[in-house]
């Protein structure tokens, strides 16, 4: 199966999670999986949330994003990965001032 972002609608939400800023994303979904192409702009963060039932797998493509992660505070540039596994909480926020583009599949 080929999922082809640019004909997926382009979603601007603003305050992810309870978070403050623009996030921009396309996402695809179905009953066991949501995957993502997104944008993170500059000064945006989601807000706290756990994966009680799934894991996040977020690939870095472009930029630098800081995650809060069980309470330890971690960057990850482009070509990086942060994993947030079953059961564990985190946040994410863009403290540059450039866009953070990236990959995520959450499980």
């Amino acid at each position: 199966m080929i999922i082809d972002f640019q004909r997926i609608t382009e979603e601007q939400i603003f305050g992810f999670k309870g978070g403050e800023g623009e996030l921009l994303t396309h996402n695809y979904m179905d009953d066991r999986a949501r995957i993502m192409r997104s944008i993170l702009k500059p000064g945006a963060r989601s807000g706290l949330h756990e994966h009680a039932a799934n894991c996040e797998v977020i690939y870095i493509l472009q930029g630098t994003m800081t995650f809060h992660y069980d309470g330890l505070v971690e960057e990850a540039k482009a070509g990086e990965v942060h994993y947030c596994p079953i059961g564990h909480s985190h946040w994410f926020e863009n403290l540059t001032d450039k866009d953070v583009h990236y990959f995520a599949v959450v499980i």
